[in-house]
């Protein structure tokens, strides 16, 4: 997920239109098994107008999710989390298009699915959100690392490096385990720092 790729209100139309979309196919769908007589479509179909609500409630939820993602931070910190609800909501639809499956090809897959449901829900709740904060604080240490790209040209701008030819003084590219931790300490005191500027601007 990333933070604010998007305004707000693209998102929130573009979701609309997608709801939209969803419920002019479930009509249409409803009105061919007027003149569709295969038994398949016609179980589909029902299977569709008996998880309508869940459906509706799915594509909500996630809408939701992306509107929150399109705010400005600290706004945007709901975000991962009612994604993260949504997609086990999408879980338990898929548990249920198995178990539609099995009464139409006489299969067993949905008692398998189903004892792992738990442990997949379970997972992707964790994948989804800890995705999502780290979308969000990825998006802030880019913020805050922007201000220091124009010093930071100008010094490999006075240290041109013609690309050909043994480096004189030895030094690599290659980075040290301590060097890294220094990265990654800045990080966070550059995230904690915005979080504190933001939090200051909004009060």
């Amino acid at each position: 997920m990333r933070c604010r790729s998007h305004s707000l209100g693209w998102v929130f139309a573009t979701r609309m239109i997608g709801i939209i979309c969803l419920l002019i196919a479930i009509v249409l769908a409803n009105i061919l098994t007027h003149y569709v007589e295969n038994p398949v479509f016609i179980s589909a179909v029902t299977f569709i107008n008996g998880n309508f609500w869940l459906l509706i409630l799915i594509a909500l939820i996630l809408m939701v999710g992306d509107v929150f993602a399109a705010f400005p931070f600290p706004f945007n910190l709901p975000a991962p989390i009612i994604t993260a609800f949504g997609s086990v909501f999408c879980i338990m639809f898929l548990l249920r298009i198995f178990q539609w499956t099995d009464t139409v090809t006489s299969t067993t897959l949905s008692p398998l699915f189903s004892f792992l449901a738990p442990i997949i829900a379970t997972m992707v709740f964790l994948i989804v959100l800890v995705s999502g904060y780290y979308a969000i604080l990825r998006q802030l240490w880019l913020q805050s690392r922007a201000g220091e790209v124009p010093a930071e040209g100008q010094v490999l701008h006075g240290t041109p490096s013609t690309g050909t030819g043994p480096n004189p003084t030895g030094v690599t590219d290659a980075k040290t385990w301590e060097e890294i931790g220094a990265e990654f300490r800045l990080m966070l005191y550059d995230i904690i720092h915005r979080f504190r500027q933001e939090i200051r601007k909004n009060q």
